[in-house]
């Protein structure tokens, strides 16, 4: 396997979760149930697009393409970004939810990557990890605040898991080019980060009076292209400017 290519390949993974996943809360702008709020979820929005640029110019050096073109000339079967992260906004607490499976499993997953023996993705994964904690905390601060709070929004909370759930496995899964990555120092070993995460996430819904989803059901596909319907449309919208006006510039 081309270390390059490989390398390219693995970045753009990670760039287009921090992409799609930015987009996706760039959505409550002016929206969001509170002014602290919607601050709030526009400025996690910003890390993950500065963190999405890091990683798509990265990959684009190997790849012969620039951050824009990557992000805004490619159609979704050529995007290998995470299902989860490309589910639609839906109502806060679905939203929330989201977001703390996804940072429970990120501040796992880039704590490891810091480790990398590439440099310039332990240094993105050293910038990130900052970026995690906050957005760790306040994600957990959520979930108190909805599943102890009423008795809808502990119903909404936990009716957004049971839709959710089965999205989490997709975090774990190693492919032949992770795992010759992993064998090189470069990337990290997910099979060993679900132990860990499912017991903070056990832990928590335990605290906030929710009940973990029966592991019934479990989709992927992300990886390999393979995507809902939710992407094309998100980058029908996201898209939208720089095909309809290319090459132009502001």
């Amino acid at each position: 396997m081309n270390t390059k290519s490989s390398l390219a390949e693995y970045a753009l993974r990670l760039g287009d979760d921090a992409l799609v996943t930015g987009q996706r809360l760039c959505e409550w702008c002016a929206d969001a149930p509170l002014l602290e709020e919607d601050i709030a979820i526009a400025n996690i929005g910003l890390d993950y697009m500065g963190r999405a640029r890091l990683l798509l110019q990265y990959a684009g050096t190997n790849l012969g393409k620039s951050e824009d073109e990557l992000a805004f000339l490619r159609d979704a079967a050529e995007f290998k970004n995470l299902l989860l992260v490309e589910m639609p906004r839906g109502d806060f607490a679905y939203s929330m939810v989201k977001h703390y499976f996804l940072d429970e499993f990120e501040s796992l997953f880039f704590s490891a990557l810091t480790k990398s023996s590439d440099d310039t993705l332990s240094g993105i994964a050293a910038k990130a990890v900052k970026e995690v904690q906050y957005h760790l905390r306040r994600s957990t601060q959520w979930m108190h605040r909805l599943g102890l709070g009423t008795q809808e929004s502990n119903q909404r909370t936990q009716q957004a898991a049971i839709e959710l759930w089965g999205y989490v496995a997709e975090f774990f899964d190693m492919d032949e080019l992770e795992t010759s990555l992993c064998q090189a120092g470069v990337a990290v070993d997910r099979t060993k980060l679900h132990s860990q995460w499912h017991t903070h996430v056990a832990q928590l819904f335990a605290e906030v009076e929710l009940t973990l989803p029966d592991q019934d059901w479990q989709v992927r596909g992300g990886r390999q292209g393979i995507h809902t319907e939710h992407l094309g449309h998100m980058l029908a919208q996201m898209q939208f400017l720089p095909r309809a006006y290319p090459g132009a510039q502001w």
